[in-house]
């Protein structure tokens, strides 16, 4: 399929209105691919991510591979991972490349040219990036995101209770202040914005100073399933934001295994999608 600089916004509007707001996370858990019968080798990643391509094509918005668990095996891992990632574009399924990369200089420029340009083996639609050596250094992965249509997700906010101790440090809160950033990032880009938010479902937003209705940010919302929060936990935290919240569902729709796989997506996708809009 060919490149697209149409706005990742857009892309992202779109594909939410006709599909709702699930995100397929694709964590290839040791665990879990020994649940599905497969070798935890990259033969059986490949076998795992595809069937699970093949389950979210048509019934989901996107697609979240989690590189780390790529990684691990090594060359032949991050080859199936390029593998998912032209899957995707095959199946019209956006991806979010959940690797939180975050530095400095030409080596920030390195990772944005790795997962954000236009012919790169590992191009994404969207990454994850971490902002703690500042907002500014993520600037080359951010510009160039945006000269390819591209977008990325900023951490703000996170589901895992350690993110506390530095993401609610300050006054305002850091991750109010990682916000007010990416909300100024998207000014003016309706009707969703090409840089967005990690913001977990359940997490205290006004511990955080987060008001999410301001604006036109998207948020990527995870935590749900196997970190314990549910269909409800979103709609509390993202009442008014059905068009903007993008819901990872991962071990929690996974662990169903490869039979029941197609029944739990439409079961996950018809329980987040009632909850946000009914609020």
């Amino acid at each position: 399929m060919h490149e697209t600089t149409e706005r990742f916004g857009l892309r992202l509007h779109r594909a939410m209105a006709q599909h709702g707001p699930l995100c397929v996370g694709l964590d290839p858990h040791p665990q879990l691919l020994s649940d599905w019968g497969l070798a935890d080798s990259a033969d059986g990643l490949r076998t795992f991510s595809l069937t699970v391509l093949d389950a979210a094509a048509g019934r989901s918005a996107a697609v979240k591979p989690q590189s780390a668990f790529f990684e691990r095996h090594g060359a032949a891992g991050v080859g199936v991972l390029e593998e998912v990632l032209a899957g995707c574009r095959e199946r019209g399924l956006l991806s979010v490349l959940d690797v939180k990369r975050g530095d400095v200089g030409s080596t920030m420029e390195g990772y944005a040219q790795a997962y954000l340009a236009p012919g790169s083996p590992l191009a994404a639609d969207s990454i994850t990036l971490s902002p703690y050596l500042g907002y500014a250094s993520l600037r080359p992965a951010l510009d160039l995101a945006h000269g390819a249509g591209r977008g990325v997700w900023v951490l703000a906010r996170t589901s895992n209770p350690e993110g506390e101790q530095v993401q609610l440090a300050g006054s305002p809160p850091v991750a109010a202040r990682v916000l007010g950033e990416v909300t100024r990032e998207v000014a003016g880009q309706q009707p969703c914005g090409d840089v967005g938010v990690v913001v977990g479902a359940g997490v205290d937003l006004a511990a955080a100073g987060l008001d999410l209705t301001v604006g036109c940010v998207p948020v990527l919302a995870p935590g749900v399933g196997a970190q314990g929060a549910g269909p409800e936990d979103v709609a509390r935290s993202f009442a008014g934001l059905a068009d903007r919240v993008l819901v990872p569902v991962s071990r929690g729709l996974l662990r169903a295994g490869p039979d029941r796989l197609e029944e739990t997506l439409r079961s996950w996708s018809g329980q987040l999608t009632e909850a946000l809009h009914r609020t």
